[in-house]
């Protein structure tokens, strides 16, 4: 597989745009972090820029040990690119350059013909690029399985949750899974907390199915459904029994404008 650089998209946007600016604000956001970190199977993490929802990332991937490899999932924003996109540059990020760990990549295309390598998915896709400094931070050897999922069906997602999880058994590694997903988009708070909060309780009962059906069918803003779903499915798979919510906030915490908020949610799975 051709080795190409992947060039930040929202470097100096939605994070600090310079190795020593990046390290310093992502120390002042996991001020909350704990001091000893824990083994999860998965975890949830949101994707806005880090003034929003930085200290809910900062916390929760702060909170819990990140091996050699982790596979991140995210949504398709731009729309561009095949429904389920993977990633094998090598991704220049500020804090430097992080490669995909092309064993894994290999195995998994043999497993699933529904994932495809497409880079321009990934292009001007932010929602895998911010999860990595946080991940940088707590494992100086990070090599990433990038994927990003447009809205497909549920056996679809089924069959790919499943196939990470038997390329993660067979691999013998210890390896995360991230899911970056906001929650829901652009509502008054009172209206985001309570579909936010039931989605969550979702999450809880650890029913993938009905989880997707739940946010689906209500149509319910959470742009990353479709990877949180794959997330639970391998998670559970690899022997998964419980969720902890490790932060909840919204845009307004910030911006102080209640009317029109985004929700962040911080979840591990293990």
């Amino acid at each position: 597989m051709e080795s190409i650089i992947r060039s930040p998209a929202v470097a100096g946007r939605f994070y600090p745009g310079t190795d020593d600016s990046l390290r310093i604000a992502i120390q002042e956001l996991s001020s909350e972090a704990p001091a000893k970190r824990k083994k999860v199977l998965a975890a949830v993490s949101p994707h806005a820029g880090y003034m929003y929802s930085g200290g809910v990332a900062a916390e929760t991937l702060g909170s819990i040990v990140i091996p050699e490899t982790v596979i991140i999932l995210g949504p398709n924003h731009t729309g561009q690119g095949a429904p389920v996109s993977l990633s094998t540059a090598i991704w220049d990020m500020p804090m430097g350059r992080v490669p995909v760990d092309q064993d894994f990549v290999e195995d998994l295309l043999a497993e699933t013909s529904y994932i495809e390598i497409d880079e321009l998915a990934h292009r001007y896709e932010h929602s895998l690029e911010v999860q990595i400094p946080f991940l940088q931070m707590g494992q100086p050897r990070l090599s990433i399985v990038p994927i990003v999922i447009s809205h497909i069906s549920y056996p679809v997602l089924d069959e790919i949750g499943l196939a990470l999880a038997e390329v993660i058994k067979r691999s013998g590694k210890e390896i995360l899974i991230v899911a970056s997903s906001d929650m829901t988009h652009y509502e008054p708070r009172e209206a985001a907390d309570k579909k936010d909060h039931y989605v969550l309780k979702k999450l809880a009962d650890m029913d993938p199915d009905i989880l997707y059906r739940s946010v689906t069918g209500h149509r319910i803003s959470m742009c990353g459904i479709m990877p949180v779903t794959v997330a639970l499915i391998a998670a559970l798979e690899l022997g998964a029994t419980k969720t902890e919510v490790i932060r909840y906030t919204d845009s307004g915490e910030m911006t102080g404008d209640t009317d029109q908020v985004v929700g962040y949610a911080g979840v591990l799975i293990s």
